[in-house]
């Protein structure tokens, strides 16, 4: 049961996107800009809500947002890098007469797949309670599980604030790979990390995984930037971590808290048999 229901005579619908990167959006179907709890809900145009639907039970809800690219705070850019994946969504009702936040909660939901025509965008909206639906479980590998950084419990506990280094781009080879000559880590300790840039076109969208580090500062990004990385544009890095024991063991003196099995046989190891 609902704790609180709109009234159906004035109802209208809001949604708060809280991506893991940037700036929270604020949305609402009503004909004027609405302001709750100190968040402005904005009513421009260029996108609505195609249908939401749900169930009394266990099977989860779907909704889908649909708009038009650079209106409503959801820009192209924003969408092809990715800024979005994996957003906290919260959809729920309130009245315009007398707006609260959260009033009648409709659900909370992840982004997930987007599909792009043109300058249209539809995105389908997953449901927290469709994680009751995944399998989940620890899997024994060799390489470490855990998240570089990650504070929580049993996590990998590395302080990332002393080893992130800032710095500004020299040379440009494409939108995937780039030099600071300035750089004078070893090659490779910032493979697996990310960058992030804090000046040019590329400001404000969410960092993209470094797929190799060079000697002599040479970048390479698993994935190529929106916009072109031009010469003086000015980033953020973190070194990334393999997965290896040698990496946690000699890279960040953290072989205590990793998280892989190097040891355990495999299936050809485990299924010989002896001899005389």
């Amino acid at each position: 049961m609902k704790s609180a229901v709109a009234d159906p005579r004035y109802k209208i619908h809001c949604v708060r996107i809280i991506p893991l990167w940037g700036s929270a959006i604020y949305l609402t179907d009503y004909v004027h800009d609405i302001t709750m709890s100190g968040h402005l809900y904005k009513s421009d145009g260029g996108y609505q809500f195609t249908g939401q639907a749900s169930e009394a039970n266990m099977a989860p809800g779907v909704t889908d947002l649909s708009g038009i690219c650079d209106l409503a705070g959801i820009g192209h850019d924003q969408i092809v890098s990715g800024m979005f994946d994996n957003a906290r969504v919260y959809v729920f009702a309130t009245t315009w007469t007398n707006p609260v936040e959260d009033e009648e909660e409709m659900g909370i939901a992840i982004m997930g797949k987007t599909t792009l025509h043109d300058d249209r965008y539809t995105v389908e909206l997953m449901m927290l309670i469709d994680a009751l639906n995944q399998t989940v479980g620890k899997t024994y590998t060799p390489g470490c599980q855990k998240k570089l950084g990650g504070q929580e419990y049993a996590g990998c506990k590395v302080n990332l604030a002393p080893l992130t280094v800032t710095g500004t781009i020299t040379g440009v080879t494409s939108q995937s790979q780039f030099i600071d000559s300035a750089r004078a880590e070893a090659a490779d300790y910032f493979g697996e990390g990310t960058i992030v840039f804090n000046t040019g076109q590329n400001a404000g969208l969410k960092p993209i995984e470094i797929k190799s580090h060079a000697a002599g500062g040479v970048i390479t990004t698993h994935e190529a930037f929106y916009y072109p990385v031009t010469v003086g544009d000015t980033y953020t890095m973190i070194p990334g971590c393999r997965r290896r024991l040698q990496d946690c063991r000699d890279k960040f003196n953290n072989v205590v808290n990793f998280g892989g099995f190097s040891f355990v046989p495999t299936q050809s190891d485990y299924t010989k048999y002896g001899t005389k």
